[in-house]
C-alpha cells in the first residue's frame, strides 16, 4: 500500500533555513512543499491558499510570532497539525507553542530522518517531542502538587490510549464509541488534568503514573 502524500508548509524567517528545509522535503517522495511563508501572517494567509497537512512553524519571528500564528491557523483550520521546529527549548516557548495546539515541539538541529518521522507521526495526529521539551513539560508537572485528579474509568482508558499515541479517530475505533464521544471525555480528561494540550496532558499522565 502506498503511503499517502503529505502536503507540507514552511514557516520560517530565514532564508538559508527554508532553503535547507525545501532540500530536506524534496529527498522524500511521501512529503511534498506546498508553500514557504516568511512569518505568521503569510503562514495564515498560505493555509488559506494551500490547506497544507502539516505546517513545520518557527517560534521566534518578526510581527506574529510562531505561536500565536499557531493558535490563528488552528482556529481556522483544526484538522492542520503543526509542528514547532526552532533553535530554542526554554519553558515559555514549550508552553506557548503547545498551548497554542502545536502537536510537536523539534529542535532545528533534528535528523532529517527524525524530521520526516515527525511530519509522518503529525499526520497521523501522534506527537513528536524533542527530549528538551519533553523536560521541561515533565519539570513543570514536577511543580504542581499531585492532586486528584478524579478521572473516570472511561476517561483513563481514553487516557492511556492518548498515551500509546491514538488519535480521537483511532480511540473511536478502539472503544468502539462515536468521535464526538471520544471529544466529550478528551475535553474533559484536559480540563481535569488542568492540561493546555494533548501532549501536557500525556506528560501529566506519566509523571503521577495516571495509566498502567
Amino acid at each position: 500500500m502506498a503511503e499517502p502524500t503529505i502536503r507540507v508548509l514552511i514557516v520560517d524567517d530565514h532564508a538559508v533555513v527554508r532553503s535547507g528545509l525545501r532540500a530536506f522535503l524534496s529527498a522524500f517522495d511521501d512529503l511534498v512543499l506546498v508553500g514557504e511563508a516568511r512569518n505568521g501572517a503569510e503562514a495564515v494567509a498560505l493555509c488559506q491558499t494551500h490547506k497544507p497537512d502539516v505546517v513545520l512553524m518557527d517560534l521566534v519571528m518578526p510581527g506574529i510570532d510562531g505561536a500565536t500564528a499557531t493558535r490563528q491557523i488552528l482556529e481556522r483550520w483544526p484538522h492542520i497539525r503543526v509542528i514547532a521546529l526552532t533553535s530554542f527549548y526554554d519553558e515559555a516557548l514549550v508552553k506557548s507553542a503547545f498551548q497554542a495546539g502545536a502537536i510537536s515541539y523539534l529542535l532545528k538541529n533534528v535528523s532529517a530522518q527524525e524530521l520526516a518521522a515527525a511530519i509522518r507521526a503529525a499526520y497521523v495526529g501522534r506527537p513528536t517531542l524533542a527530549p528538551e521539551a519533553t523536560q521541561v513539560l515533565i519539570s513543570a508537572t514536577a511543580q504542581r502538587q499531585a492532586p486528584l485528579f478524579d478521572l473516570t474509568e472511561r476517561e483513563r482508558e481514553v487516557l492511556a490510549l492518548m498515551v500509546q499515541g491514538y488519535s480521537n479517530p483511532e480511540i473511536a475505533r478502539r472503544l468502539v464509541v462515536s468521535r464526538s464521544t471520544v471529544k466529550f471525555h478528551v475535553s474533559n480528561i484536559l480540563s481535569k488534568l488542568n492540561a493546555g494540550s494533548r501532549t501536557e496532558a500525556v506528560s501529566i499522565a506519566l509523571q503521577h503514573h495516571l495509566v498502567s
